[in-house]
């Protein structure tokens, strides 16, 4: 059994969709340490690895381990009914996953079926990376952004002091360069000029949760996948997306 508390319902939102932007259903582990979720997204090519230790809750009571599997398409609708100033609990009820909203003059809970799912593999890929580049999540929106004018994929370039993007397309063709510079990029670290290319939908998908005013890291190595990390509040989400190889 366990009893999970936020102060802030919205901000368990923020994270689970983070999370349904790739996949419709998975498994949480939940442990004394916090509570996790690995998974592949249904097409193979991407996978998320999300955590969020037990500082970042109210209250943690877990009596043992335990995996919940849930619909999250379905949790993700049951969170944006949430509403200002409302605490959200969540705990193990029968064999039901129990989430109720605790308002200042009202409460409301929802019981969503535990379900079996698939078990994905719980190893990341092992992928030295040559570059790190962190960038403000406002930014990467609006670069990746530029990319969808002219193509369905993008690439990424860096070298020691450069990042730059690339799209192609038949409408036309998009580069652009950014510096080792405060106002977008934080910071650039490159051992090895690195370039690879990757679905635009999956990288806008997996940034859309990303707080403003955050910042994201891009590791980076040529025609391996990207590894792409940024926190939200406590929790930490990592995805990884298969690089895209022309035929």
């Amino acid at each position: 059994m366990f009893e999970l508390k936020i102060d802030d319902a919205r901000y368990w939102k923020t994270c689970v969709d983070s999370i349904v932007s790739l996949i419709d259903e998975g498994s949480f582990s939940i442990t004394k340490e916090g509570i996790s979720l690995k998974a592949m997204d249904p097409s193979g090519i991407s996978m998320v690895s999300f955590m969020m230790p037990n500082k970042a809750f109210s209250k943690y009571d877990i009596d043992k381990p335990a995996t919940v599997g849930l619909n999250l398409d379905n949790l993700s609708k049951i969170l944006a009914s949430s509403r200002n100033s409302e605490q959200l609990v969540m705990k193990e009820s029968g064999n039901k996953f129990s989430i109720e909203f605790i308002g200042p003059n009202s409460r409301r809970r929802y019981k969503l079926p535990i379900i079996d799912v698939k078990k994905d593999a719980d190893k990341e890929p092992k992928v030295e990376f040559d570059a790190l580049v962190e960038v403000k999540s406002d930014s990467l929106k609006e670069i990746l952004k530029d990319a969808t004018l002219l193509s369905t994929y993008v690439g990424f370039k860096t070298e020691k002091d450069s990042f730059m993007v690339v799209a192609k397309g038949d409408a036309g063709e998009l580069e652009e360069e950014h510096m080792n510079n405060a106002d977008v990029i934080k910071k650039i670290e490159v051992s090895k000029g690195s370039s690879a290319t990757f679905n635009l939908d999956y990288l806008d998908r997996m940034i859309s949760a990303a707080p403003a005013n955050s910042s994201i890291n891009l590791s980076i190595k040529t025609e391996e996948p990207i590894r792409v990390e940024y926190k939200i509040g406590e929790a930490v989400v990592i995805y990884y997306l298969a690089p895209y190889m022309e035929s």
